[in-house]
């Protein structure tokens, strides 16, 4: 069994890197509608990101991360999320963003996901997108896959959870997310050089104040369009789904 929190505390050195803050408003954009009026919420594995703090207020929350480094004293639980130290039935949300990607055997991180909601409680989800897109930098965050929107849904759907939205994100970005993603693949293939370890803290690649601009800017097409639209392509997934109220899980 094998969680691996290398890579995933990159935000507490960056967190006002320009991704974090997009993919929060992505994050809101979709999930919020399902959010609901909660009791009790779970934060899985991003404890240490700004990309939740959409979620603050919605009920009492507790964070959970591997990584001690990315939970606030006081405020958060170190664990796994292959094992959740919580009884069945806990919380009424779990978010869980990035983190299934660093989880194996898969199986048993979204049993237990399933596990620790309450029937009729939301999963909500996102994952990087596209094996092709696989490079060193999946290898220095630990990754074990990618996923495709359909590969999202059938492993959601497996744990026996039902899917209420699913549909891709950064798609007004995703020309330049593939071009230098496979620019970078190029490069790798030529150098020929070992697969990277994962890294402790990965390394955000810099970006000018000008590009972030046009970045940022981009995302706010997402956002427009996903208030009413799935999009069809794009460098993240985003789920929702529902534990049936009849309880069960895979």
């Amino acid at each position: 069994m094998t969680v691996s929190h290398a890579g995933g505390s990159a935000s507490i050195e960056r967190p006002d890197y320009w991704w974090y803050r997009a993919r929060a408003g992505l994050l809101r954009t979709v999930l919020e509608d399902y959010v609901g009026e909660p009791a009790r919420v779970l934060d899985v594995g991003s404890a240490d990101g700004p990309s939740v703090g959409w979620l603050r207020g919605h009920g009492k929350q507790t964070s959970l991360d591997v990584d001690p480094r990315g939970i606030a004293p006081g405020e958060g639980v170190c664990g796994s999320a292959l094992a959740l130290p919580f009884r069945d039935e806990s919380f009424d949300v779990v978010a869980a963003f990035d983190v299934l990607e660093h989880c194996a055997p898969e199986a048993q991180a979204m049993s237990e996901l399933a596990r620790v909601l309450t029937p009729g409680g939301r999963l909500l989800l996102s994952v990087p997108a596209y094996t092709w897109a696989w490079s060193e930098f999946d290898d220095e965050n630990g990754h074990h896959r990618r996923y495709t929107r359909p590969r999202a849904v059938t492993t959601v759907t497996a744990a026996g959870l039902v899917v209420d939205r699913a549909t891709y994100a950064f798609t007004a970005v995703f020309p330049i997310f593939a071009a230098e993603r496979l620019a970078r693949r190029t490069r790798e293939k030529f150098q020929r050089e070992p697969r990277q370890a994962p890294a402790d803290v990965v390394s955000l690649p810099r970006v000018p104040p000008i590009v972030e601009r046009v970045l940022m800017g981009l995302t706010t097409i997402d956002r427009r369009l996903l208030d009413s639209h799935n999009l069809p392509f794009g460098s993240s997934v985003l789920v929702a789904a529902t534990k049936p109220p009849t309880g069960g899980y895979g």
